[in-house]
């Protein structure tokens, strides 16, 4: 949500009201339905005063706490609807059933919400708009692809199977962290036990013995004595940190660009690979599902590009439907981008030349849609390598910490 100043007129006397919205039209629309008496004139984004911002930042640490929708409880439902609606069955009627009969009682209170809002006069997007944090950027999409080529029940059977593909890499992927956590962990314990416990007792008995310390144990030495006197407030301001940069990413437009621009680095290859691959996945399914059902082209990636919750991924692919408006190809829109591959493009060339746009787009999906299952297939094996470099250093370190100075005992004895 972003901060709005509307400026309106009432009785022919201006003032600004300020209020939060998604977007400047629907600021607009906001203060129309706040104030009816008066005129919208004009809506400017602007800076939240500091009481805001403060509450804004307390209200996203209480969300942050809040126990997450089971993606089997949305799964679930998503399902029913696009049964019930194939059926026959009114999407009014659904949500209202849907709300009723499911166990959980956050999903009842969305659905009924949805309805009231369908009742109101509102389309399905809109009505599930507010929801978004709870059903991500991909069901807004899908409701809109289900509204523009008036099939809710197909889009609603693909949005199902996009969230169950997502539910089993999110398995996929747990499991292969498995492995690393655990060796984390305990790796974090005996570092910790070493450092409170055994490395203090050599200190004492190697100042009776007067020999220097050798720089591993001094290194071991310094991080106790640190962890002693502000190890509860490294831990504290690191929580604290966590939970700003969290606010902040979902509250600021630019810190949530740089953080993105950061997690999409290539230096940073696994993250980079599990964005960037699934990314491209959603935006390209979504894409080809339009084009397919006969929406135009510009229209159908204007809708798609709201599948990229990277900022910095968006911002390129923003730019295709500009380029297209002034009469450049697809292909050559979506080269400037620098994001596809030159095989996908010159396919992508091939349909819009060949008159078979839908059924490349369809290749280039399911290209991505490979290329982020083998991501999570190898996932394990490619963090193996770091897994065993960060062990090494940490085994080296407590060694070389521990056996120096006895290696060195004999001389100090000798002394």
């Amino acid at each position: 949500m972003v901060y709005f100043n509307v400026t309106v007129t009432e009785k022919g006397k201006k003032r600004i009201e300020s209020l939060y919205a998604e977007n400047k039209r629907d600021a607009i629309s906001t203060a129309k339905k706040n104030f009816p008496k008066t005129m919208v004139i004009k809506a400017v984004e602007g800076d939240a005063p500091l009481e805001d911002k403060f509450a804004k930042l307390m209200e996203g640490f209480k969300k942050g706490s809040k126990k997450a929708i089971p993606i089997k409880d949305k799964i679930a439902t998503i399902s029913q609807i696009a049964v019930m609606t194939d059926a026959g069955i009114g999407i009014n009627d659904a949500l209202l059933e849907i709300s009723e009969n499911t166990d959980n009682a956050e999903l009842a209170e969305m659905y009924l919400a949805m309805a009231n809002d369908l009742n109101s006069g509102k389309s399905l997007t809109a009505a599930f708009q507010p929801h978004s944090d709870a059903f991500g950027s991909v069901a807004i999409a899908m409701t809109e692809l289900g509204e523009k080529t008036g099939n809710v029940s197909e889009s609603y059977k693909t949005l199902a199977e996009i969230m169950e593909n997502q539910r089993d890499n999110a398995a996929k992927f747990k499991k292969a962290m498995k492995g690393p956590r655990n060796t984390l962990i305990a790796m974090g314990i005996a570092f910790t036990v070493l450092i409170m416990v055994v490395v203090p007792k050599f200190k004492g008995i190697f100042e009776k013995l007067g020999s220097d310390l050798p720089v591993p144990t001094l290194i071991l030495l310094w991080l106790e004595s640190v962890l002693s006197a502000y190890g509860i407030y490294i831990l504290v301001t690191g929580v604290i940190l966590l939970k700003t940069s969290q606010y902040f990413y979902k509250h600021s437009k630019e810190y949530k660009f740089h953080m993105d621009s950061i997690a999409i680095h290539p230096k940073f290859y696994l993250i980079h690979d599990a964005i960037f691959y699934s990314s491209m996945y959603s935006y390209n399914l979504v894409f080809t599902e339009l084009v397919k059902a006969g929406i135009p082209v510009a229209e159908a990636l204007e809708t798609a590009v709201n599948m990229i919750d990277n900022s910095a991924i968006k911002k390129k692919l923003l730019t295709v439907n500009a380029n297209i408006s002034r009469g450049m190809g697809l292909g050559e829109a979506l080269k400037l981008t620098g994001i596809y591959e030159n095989m996908l493009l010159q396919m992508i060339k091939a349909g819009e030349q060949g008159g078979q746009l839908d059924a490349m787009l369809e290749k280039v999906t399911q290209y991505y849609k490979q290329k982020f299952a083998d991501f999570i297939d190898n996932l394990s094996s490619a963090i193996e390598p770091i897994m065993m470099f960060f062990i090494a250093c940490l085994v080296l370190l407590m060694a070389l910490g521990i056996f120096m100075p006895m290696w060195g005992m004999g001389d100090a004895v000798s002394k």
